[in-house]
């Protein structure tokens, strides 16, 4: 074959749908033709977007088809080993190589400009010398004892390129410390920089080792500053070896071995923390939201707030922020002030705990928010807050799908081993970037339970694979239950996680107190007013701990509760500025001949009202804090009840998170197709002569008689510029004509009234 083009002619349909399919790129949009394809697989930007995608092995063989003086499959299977047979025919599949001539392999246009010191070697000598002026290299042949009697440059050239073929004797003669000198450079990179690197040192008079390696061409000169070390000497220090370790096998991340089992428990149980530490945080800020900063985010305060309450370091609190966040249950409200629980977490907080946390992971899994880059600082030097666009990295979603799949079975590799692995299988990917999302990664899915003790759990694969993640982990899940072992003591124990609406209400009526397998809860004064505040009733508390208690209510905490709900709205606060109200007037008596009530100012309107020039909240708080119980009343006398759900945001409008491009097969098939016409079509052309010419009148009844046929036309754009198509008809209606262009590939309409003519070819 004469060129890359005629190659690509030749590949069968299956063959052409397995290489777009792999390279979706080169059918965005279809080319016109399979030549216009093989420019565009070529274009450096195809090529550079084919090699991120390849691993290590892969690269590897291209780059010894790059130096490699005959680029045979025996060849690179004695330098790689056998299994390099396989990766050529992968890369054959991508059209990155074609065979050349007498078995050898050729690199497709483009990969050579795109591989930087294939091999860790630098360019042949022949390539090296030809850049280098005359003088240069008459200096370098009188040096070597290389005859100038054809004083060319490409005859020179060519001449010290065949004394360096077999550089030993000039390397053994350059003395041990010029020998170590090379060795520096000889796995790469084969450039250095030393000052003066082009000053004229006689092979006499060369003293210093790199002086004794220029003089002999054993380095060159490629400008002032730089030195190049020519392939033929690099392969020479390696013994003709071009990589130093199996770069065709594939490396495993290696630790410690954990029974599955165990492995399924820790990740499980931190799992179902996930969601207890989620419905916590969302359930506080539903109260007493956060405010959005001016820039967008959560503050550094507000944020250090949440980990305190949630006792996580800001890290992990910022990972629950950004994951709710990412699932849809936490965003602005509509003024964009306050940061929310949305409408979905009460739709969420319906479903079971393997769903509610399946769409957590999920979630995770695809955003592109960063949580490891919160309280880091930016290119500014500005800090990074939780919420903003500051912490988004388009690879994110693909390096932790696949750190996830490196993880092997059963095994908790430690993080070096897992980079290694990694770095295989996307060696130019590769970056400081990379590998802290990767060290995120681990720490992000231990902490998520995707993980157990650095293992993968059981129903990791199925989240990575979009599988019945919920059925598998259900089945690892405690059941939750709807009883509470009430104490004398003012608490309760929760044996296991809680159903959603009775885990709302005891989080309401008590303090959580320990947490753990088992979840005490603690009765105070405060707690129990905070449920009356919410619109509880006496009687509804005392039932909700009845129906739920395995054992009687305790005198104790229904003495508790009767108390607080006697005193509780006794007194009321209105504005005034605020008033206090009562249709106990002794209780007024109270409050004025307490000591404590003093910085209050109160005095008396009426025998049932104080007025006070503090606000009414202020009023409220300074009331509680000296033992009163006190409720906020409306403007209309009504009770002002708040409730913990009262606030919610809109849940967000999501883009589709956006996968690398795949092609569809029957996408592909209909490409090829597409392609395959329009090489015909180039390959037929238009016929010889002006375009057709036909009259108006027996236009239409020729082009309805050849539907189904190939047809050359003669047509008027709509600047009045003729030309000429060759189509394949397909209907004639409404005054167009609708017809496979085969000069174009694709379905046209034409205008019947700028066809000037139709023939048959």
């Amino acid at each position: 074959m004469d060129s890359y083009g005629d190659w690509l002619r030749g590949r069968t349909d299956d063959q052409l749908c397995a290489l777009v399919s792999a390279r979706p790129e080169l059918i965005t949009p279809v080319p016109a033709d399979l030549g216009a394809l093989a420019a565009r697989a070529a274009a450096p930007s195809a090529v550079s977007r084919a090699l991120d995608r390849l691993d290590r092995a892969a690269l590897a063989v291209l780059e010894a088809v790059a130096v490699l003086p005959s680029p045979t499959l025996t060849a690179l299977k004695k330098a790689l080993g056998a299994r390099s047979a396989e990766v050529v025919e992968r890369l054959r599949d991508l059209g990155l190589l074609w065979p050349g001539p007498s078995r050898s392999l050729r690199l497709a246009p483009g990969v050579r400009a795109a591989l930087t010191h294939p091999a860790g070697l630098g360019p042949s000598a022949r390539e090296t010398l030809a850049a280098l002026p005359l003088e240069r290299l008459l200096e370098l042949a009188e040096d070597l004892g290389v005859s100038t009697a054809f004083a060319s440059a490409p005859g020179l050239a060519e001449s010290l390129a065949e004394r360096l073929a077999d550089p030993g004797p000039l390397v053994e003669d350059a003395g041990p410390e010029a020998r170590a000198a090379l060795e520096h450079l000889a796995w790469g990179p084969p450039t250095g920089r030393i000052d003066n690197a082009r000053r004229r040192v006689g092979l006499a008079e060369a003293r210093s080792p790199v002086d004794r390696l220029l003089a002999r061409g054993l380095l060159i000169a490629t400008d002032d500053r730089t030195v190049t070390l020519p392939r033929e000497v690099g392969l020479y220090l390696r013994g003709g070896v071009l990589f130093r370790e199996d770069v065709i096998t594939a490396p495993v991340p290696s630790g410690t071995r954990r029974p599955q089992r165990l492995t399924d428990q820790i990740a499980s149980g931190q799992a179902f923390t996930l969601l207890r530490l989620t419905e916590e945080l969302l359930e506080h800020w539903g109260v007493r939201p956060p405010p959005v900063l001016r820039g967008g985010g959560l503050g550094v305060r507000e944020l250090r707030a949440a980990a305190g309450r949630l006792d996580l370091t800001e890290r992990d609190a910022a990972i629950v922020v950004e994951v709710a966040h990412a699932a849809g249950l936490l965003d602005r409200d509509g003024g964009s002030s306050e940061w929310l629980p949305t409408r979905s977490y009460d739709l969420w907080l319906l479903r079971d705990a393997a769903a509610r946390w399946t769409e957590l992971a999920g979630a995770w899994l695809e955003t592109d928010r960063v949580p490891g880059l919160v309280g880091e600082r930016d290119d500014r030097d500005r800090t990074i807050n939780a919420l903003t666009d500051g912490n988004i990295r388009s690879s994110a979603p693909r390096v932790r799908r696949e750190t996830l799949a490196v993880l092997p079975e059963g095994v908790a590799p430690d993080e070096e081993s897992v980079l290694r692995a990694l770095a295989w299988r996307n060696p130019r990917r590769a970056s400081g970037l990379h590998d802290r999302l990767v060290s995120w990664t681990l720490h992000e899915a231990a902490f998520l339970g995707v993980t157990g003790f650095g293992a993968r759990a059981s129903y990791a694969g199925a989240l990575l694979s979009g599988g019945d993640v919920a059925g598998e982990l259900g089945a690892l899940l405690p059941e939750p239950v709807d009883q509470v072992v009430l104490q004398a003591d003012l608490t309760a124990v929760a044996p296991g996680p809680l159903v959603p609406d009775l885990a709302r209400e005891l989080a309401l009526t008590a303090d959580v107190e320990s947490k753990g397998g088992a979840t005490v809860y603690r009765f105070t004064p405060e707690s129990v007013r905070r449920a009356l505040d919410a619109g509880r009733t006496v009687s509804e508390l005392l039932d909700l701990l009845a129906r739920h208690s395995s054992t009687p209510v305790p005198q104790p905490l229904s003495y508790l509760v009767e108390d607080v709900g006697r005193r509780h709205g006794r007194l009321r606060v209105g504005t005034a500025l605020s008033y206090v109200r009562c249709d106990d007037p002794a209780a007024l008596d109270e409050i004025l001949a307490d000591r404590r009530a003093a910085t209050l100012r109160l005095y008396r309107l009426a025998p049932t009202v104080l007025a006070s020039r503090l606000s009414r909240q202020d009023l409220l708080e300074s009331l509680r804090s000296v033992g009163f119980s006190p409720v906020p009343e409306s403007p209309e006398g009504g009770l002002v009840v708040t409730r913990t759900d009262a606030r919610r945001a809109e849940p967000p409008a999501r883009p589709p998170v956006e996968h690398e491009h795949v092609v569809d097969e029957r996408v592909a098939a209909a490409a090829i197709r597409a392609l395959r016409a329009g090489e015909e079509a180039a390959s037929v052309g238009a016929p010889e002569g002006e375009p057709p010419r036909t009259p108006s009148i027996s236009l239409i009844e020729e082009l309805r008689a050849a539907l189904g046929t190939r047809l050359w036309i003669g047509y008027l754009d709509q600047q009045g510029r003729a030309s000429s198509r060759i189509i394949e008809p397909v209907r004639v209606d409404g005054g167009f004509l609708t017809a496979y262009d085969q000069t174009r590939a694709s379905i046209q309409r034409f205008a019947l009234h700028r066809i000037t003519g139709v023939r048959k070819i």
